[in-house]
């Protein structure tokens, strides 16, 4: 009974510990890095199939099993992505040596008999809000996900001081990932994984890759670099030269206020004609 107490306590203790010798995999030294993070705001921009998923789904389920009554988010663009990164969670959850009851586990959400719940979460803002005390929020392709969806989940942190981490890959310099990665808050901690640091990705593919999908898509998918999207008139670079905040603006909101004609408020209501 002790020796199992000292394990759990190091399982609590190392979520890579917990990884290794509860699941059997060994993690990569960056999503070992990730897994160890105290901050609680982590931002991953990693190529696809870096494992981003996964380490995000150990790092649910990890806090599920060792933190009692924590409430875990995972959110998607769609309500099918986040039922896949909670399919992952539930993979973990079944190679576990000693698995906890499950009073509650159904293709959305599973409840554990430490009162922790993961639940999957549809990608709708207005569907998303009810839920307070949020223990950890994961966005996965955050790049896809809406700003508003984003906006509504981060003040369910605001009382837990819980943790949200974002994953994606690029898709272009817009939306709230691309700014969060691009707006030098230290809060956040920012880890980069192009596919050339990823083992399992060999040089070879890549190579073929970079053949079929043309630079711009190879470099978004797999290198993890902002590119401004295709249907852009002007470079998102080019505009931001053009911006300055020393420059005043000719009509400043107060003098247009005060200048507005009193009939620019009234309602122009349509000319009736009689007809004779």
């Amino acid at each position: 009974m002790q020796k199992e107490m000292m394990a759990d306590l190091r399982y609590a203790l190392s979520p890579v510990v917990f990884t290794q010798e509860c699941l059997g995999i060994n993690p990569d030294p960056w999503q070992a890095e990730v897994m160890m993070s105290p901050s609680k705001r982590l931002l991953l921009n990693c190529s696809r199939q870096s494992g981003k998923s996964t380490s995000s789904a150990i790092i649910a389920l990890h806090q599920a099993l060792y933190f009692p009554g924590s409430l875990i988010l995972l959110i998607s663009p769609s309500l099918r992505q986040s039922s896949e990164l909670f399919k992952k969670v539930q993979q973990f959850y079944k190679m576990l040596p000693n698995q906890p009851k499950l009073p509650e586990d159904n293709r959305l959400s599973m409840v554990m008999d430490n009162s922790s719940r993961i639940v999957s979460l549809p990608s709708s803002e207005a569907n998303i809000r009810g839920f307070s005390a949020v223990s950890l929020v994961i966005e996965d392709e955050a790049s896809r996900v809406d700003d508003n969806l984003y906006r509504a989940v981060r003040p369910m942190l605001a009382v837990s001081g819980g943790k949200i981490i974002l994953l994606s890959t690029p898709w272009g310099k817009r939306g709230h990932f691309f700014e969060e990665w691009t707006s030098g808050d230290t809060t956040w901690h920012r880890v980069e994984i192009p596919a050339n640091r990823c083992p399992r990705i060999s040089p070879e593919f890549l190579e073929e890759e970079k053949r079929s999908l043309g630079e711009w898509w190879f470099e978004q998918e797999y290198l993890c670099k902002f590119g401004d999207t295709i249907d852009q008139v002007f470079r998102y670079d080019d505009v931001m030269r053009c911006l300055s905040p020393n420059v005043k603006p000719l009509f400043p909101l107060n003098q247009r206020t005060a200048n507005k004609s009193p009939c620019e408020d009234q309602e122009i209501k349509p000319l009736k004609i009689k007809a004779r």
